[in-house]
């Protein structure tokens, strides 16, 4: 029975490994370019023009962070058994497994806020546009 679990550990210490590689890609793409991006989108631009430029650029770099917060859920998902299991050995693995489970989940949620950030920004742009628009006509038909 002791070889049983010892050989069940050692097969999970296997299948987390090849895991961690996919977490230390994801890890490293967010520390190094999602992060860096989403700090680019923070201070949107005055003019609707510029800000439709900038939300058509976060559209792009929203479909490549997206795939890679996916990459890493679904790798989260593969070690979901390790809960199973309570071998003292297997600790520092769990704990590296929630690092990355945390990261991955700030991320995730603040490309979600970015998203619906530019999304309304862009809508109220274009709603105070049209409004513009609006007065400007009433006016010349004022003068008119």
């Amino acid at each position: 029975m002791l070889s049983n679990k010892r050989i069940q550990e050692l097969e999970l210490v296997m299948e987390f490994e090849k895991v961690e590689e996919c977490f230390k890609e994801v890890s490293s793409w967010i520390e190094n370019v999602g992060i860096k991006r989403l700090k680019e989108t923070i201070n949107l631009d005055d003019s609707l023009e510029m800000l439709l430029q900038a939300q058509k650029q976060f559209k792009e770099f929203d479909l490549v962070a997206s795939e890679y917060c996916k990459r890493g859920q679904e790798a989260l998902k593969k070690m979901n058994q390790w809960e199973d299991f309570s071998f003292v050995d297997v600790h520092s693995y769990r704990v590296k497994l929630q690092t990355y489970g945390d990261q991955l989940e700030e991320f995730c949620t603040q490309l979600d806020e970015t998203r619906h950030r530019v999304c309304e920004t862009v809508r109220l742009y274009e709603f105070f546009d049209k409004v513009r628009q609006g007065i400007c006509c009433t006016e010349e038909g004022v003068k008119s």
